[in-house]
C-alpha cells in the first residue's frame, strides 16, 4: 500500500509539471493543507520533503516551500557584457541573461546595499591598493520572482565612483544601463575584463540566502573589470546557485600560431 505521504508527493509533483504551480510560486502553507483535510502535518512535511529531493521544491525557515525553475538561466559570457545593450540601451547584465533565456524581469529583482570598508585581501590585491585602503562595496541580491539566483558584490575605488549612482543603495540597476554605463560616463570606458569561475560548497549564510536545498553546491565567479590602459574599474565577486544557471559562451578560437608565423 502506497504511504499517503508519497501519494500526497505525486499528487503535488503532477501539478507543478502541469504548470498549476509555477517556478517561484510558494506551495501552500503546511498548515493549511491540514487544515483543509489533506493531511497531518508529518504526512504532509513528508510530501514535502520528497519533492524537495526530487529537485521540485526548495524549502527553507522562513520563506516556506517554493517551486524551483526547472530550466535553467542562461548565464551568457562575452554577450551579455556587450556595449551596445548598456551603453546604448538599458539592458544590463543580469536582464541580458533573462532576455536571452525568455524570462521575464523586473527591475527590482535586484536589491543592493552599498558600504564604504576596508579592502579584503582579494579586492586590494586586483586593485593594485595597499591593505587597509577603503573601496566602495556595492552588494547586489538578485532574484527571479521570489527565488533568489545569486548575490554579485563589486568593489571600486573612491575616487572612481564617489558621487555617482553606483554609491545610491536604491534597488534595481544604478539607473539606465546600469554600473558599466555609470563608469562609462564617469570617464572609465571598460575595454576588457577576466572572469574565474569555481565550485565550491556554500556557508549557512549562503545557503540560507539563496534558499539552497540540501546539498546544491554554489559556483562563485570572481571578475576584474579593466579599461582599455589596464585601469581596474572594479573587481566583483558573486555567487550562483549551481542549478539556477547554464554558462554559456560564444566566442572565436584564437590561433596563437598565426601571431608567432607573421614573426618569422
Amino acid at each position: 500500500m502506497t504511504p499517503k505521504w508519497r501519494e500526497l508527493a505525486d499528487k503535488l509533483a503532477e501539478q507543478i509539471k502541469r504548470g498549476e504551480y509555477a517556478p517561484g510560486q510558494h506551495l501552500p502553507q503546511i498548515r493549511e493543507l491540514v487544515a483543509e483535510g489533506v493531511g497531518s502535518k508529518s504526512t504532509v512535511h513528508a510530501a514535502y520533503k520528497a519533492l524537495e529531493a526530487e529537485g521540485l521544491v526548495t524549502s527553507s525557515r522562513g520563506h516556506g516551500t517554493v517551486v524551483r525553475q526547472q530550466v535553467p538561466l542562461k548565464r551568457l559570457g562575452i554577450a551579455r557584457y556587450d556595449k551596445a545593450k548598456w551603453r546604448d540601451g538599458d539592458e544590463v547584465a543580469f536582464i541580458a541573461d533573462r532576455v536571452a533565456s525568455g524570462r521575464s524581469y523586473r527591475r527590482n529583482e535586484q536589491s543592493q546595499t552599498v558600504s564604504l570598508i576596508e579592502a579584503p585581501p582579494a579586492v586590494a590585491a586586483a586593485h593594485g591598493l595597499p591593505e587597509g585602503a577603503e573601496v566602495y562595496a556595492r552588494a547586489r541580491l538578485v532574484k527571479e520572482g521570489d527565488q533568489p539566483t545569486h548575490t554579485l558584490t563589486s568593489y571600486y575605488r573612491p575616487e572612481h565612483v564617489e558621487g555617482t549612482r553606483l554609491v545610491d543603495p536604491t534597488p534595481g540597476p544604478a539607473g539606465k544601463g546600469g554600473g558599466f554605463r555609470v563608469l562609462y560616463d564617469a570617464g572609465y570606458e571598460i575595454d576588457h575584463m577576466k572572469e574565474r569561475l569555481f565550485a565550491r560548497a556554500p556557508t549557512s549564510d549562503e545557503a540560507k540566502l539563496l534558499q539552497l536545498p540540501p546539498g546544491e553546491p554554489v559556483v562563485e565567479l570572481h571578475r576584474t573589470t579593466y579599461t582599455a590602459s589596464g585601469t581596474v574599474v572594479e573587481f566583483a565577486i558573486g555567487v550562483h546557485a549551481a542549478s539556477r544557471f547554464a554558462w554559456e559562451y560564444d566566442f572565436k578560437v584564437p590561433d596563437s600560431a598565426e601571431g608567432q608565423k607573421g614573426q618569422s
